[in-house]
């Protein structure tokens, strides 16, 4: 009997293996797409105690922390490190997401484009798009919440008005909430 149950315990192992080698080489665009892990975020995503008159499942930008926070009930939130707009740059409001992407494609708005006239025209979605794996589009302003391929800009203000996540953290809000969720922004 041990020795049946040790043959068993090796074939499914073999064909364990097998099975994960087979899979890392038949979908190599999986492979990509799923892979929008380019770093650890500096400050990592905990849940926290915290304090608002805010229902669950708002977000919360608050730009002097460099912090955003989806609302969770009794109390609670998941706190997210950002990097937020730099001096010139920062706003507050309260809008509601109106769009969700994947891989987004980036067009520059004019108005970066008259600062920044190297910029590209337009940039399709992929690992290499400063909008990264995830955006949701706040209202009718030109601002995201989006992924960065750079998460040492994590905690740091550089943005052009946008709130940036590292794509694993970016990744994990996106699906964690819909279009029409209420983001407050606090200076």
């Amino acid at each position: 009997m041990k020795r049946y149950f040790a043959g068993v315990v090796a074939a499914f192992a073999l064909l364990s293996s097998a099975g994960m080698a087979q899979a890392q080489w038949t979908d190599p665009f999986s492979a990509v797409t799923n892979n929008y892990r380019t770093g650890v975020s500096p400050i990592p995503r905990q849940t926290v105690m915290f304090q608002g008159e805010y229902a669950p499942g708002t977000i919360v930008v608050n730009t002097g922390e460099r912090r955003l926070y989806l609302v969770l009930p009794n109390g609670q939130a998941l706190r997210y490190g950002i990097g937020v707009g730099r001096d010139g740059f920062r706003w507050s409001g309260v809008h509601r997401i109106t769009a969700k992407k994947e891989w987004p494609a980036w067009t520059p708005p004019s108005q970066m484009l008259r600062r920044r006239p190297d910029l590209p025209r337009h940039m399709a979605g992929g690992v290499e798009n400063p909008l990264g794996a995830r955006a949701m589009y706040l209202g009718s302003t030109l601002y995201r919440i989006h992924g960065s391929n750079e998460p040492e800009t994590i905690g740091q203000a550089v943005s052009s008005g946008c709130f940036r996540m590292t794509n694993d953290d970016v990744a994990d809000l996106y699906d964690r909430v819909s279009v029409g969720t209420t983001v407050v922004v606090k200076n």
